[in-house]
């Protein structure tokens, strides 16, 4: 899928960590056999004090130690994000006024690039023919990415079903994705101002697709983040951010 970035958008750093929670541990007691040891009454009483006074000590730093040491993470705490300004402008208006005004203060909508992620640009005909507005990549691996495409003339949004179904059909990748995928799941949700978004998950044994579809400003916007099967298992977390992160602004 095609995405275009042009002097119509910027950037402004943001920065968003990650969180994991802490592995579960499955490890199961081990038991053994007690030995027990005849202790002569004559032994000295003093060299047994001074010796259980040190294994008290001794067990008391360790566990000190242990509970003052953090459980291990899994999530990068140097993971950042920019945050991207999306105009939605028509392909007659590619590339802006002259990149003088205020791509931010014009922006209609908005979503996280995880830094180091690059841009992709695309021509002027590929934005008129299947609405593609942005697109963002990983550049170690191409098909690991984010992209936006809009429709125009939507006053509301359609069916769920119908709208999987439409998106489809302009884009061939997803297409044979949705073929030959072991689950898709949809659902409906809506934010702080009552908008409604659509929200796809496609599970196949080679690819895992995340979709957002909204419809404001009288158009309809398609937020897509796909990656191969290895990579959504590795970055999943940072995904499903960046997917959480698309929103429209100015409808409302």
């Amino acid at each position: 899928m095609a995405s275009i970035f042009s002097a119509s958008a910027i950037f402004s750093s943001s920065s968003s960590p990650t969180s994991s929670a802490s592995p579960k541990s499955h490890l199961n007691p081990t038991f053994s056999r007690c030995h027990y040891t005849v202790v002569n009454r004559s032994t000295n009483t003093s060299a047994e004090s001074s010796s259980n006074v040190l294994s008290v000590a001794l067990a008391t730093a360790v566990a000190a130690v242990v509970l003052s040491s953090s459980n291990p993470s899994l999530a990068d705490p140097t993971t950042s994000y920019n945050i991207y300004y999306g105009t939605a402008a028509s392909a007659a208006n590619y590339g802006g006024y002259g990149g003088n005004s205020s791509k931010k203060d014009s922006a209609e909508y908005v979503y996280d690039v995880p830094d180091g992620w690059k841009e992709r640009l695309v021509s002027k005909v590929e934005k008129g023919t299947n609405g593609t507005d942005s697109e963002f990549y990983n550049p170690k691996k191409r098909t690991e990415k984010e992209y936006l495409t809009f429709l125009s003339g939507f006053r509301q949004i359609a069916p769920k079903d119908a709208v999987l179904n439409n998106l489809a059909l302009s884009d061939v990748d997803l297409q044979d994705l949705i073929s030959t995928a072991d689950n898709v799941r949809s659902e409906e949700r809506k934010d702080e101002k009552g908008q409604v978004y659509y929200v796809y998950e496609i599970e196949g044994s080679s690819a895992h697709s995340l979709i957002s579809v909204t419809c404001a400003n009288n158009k309809l916007y398609a937020h897509f983040v796909n990656a191969p099967t290895p990579e959504w298992k590795r970055d999943q977390e940072m995904l499903t951010h960046i997917h959480e992160s698309f929103k429209t602004i100015g409808s409302f």
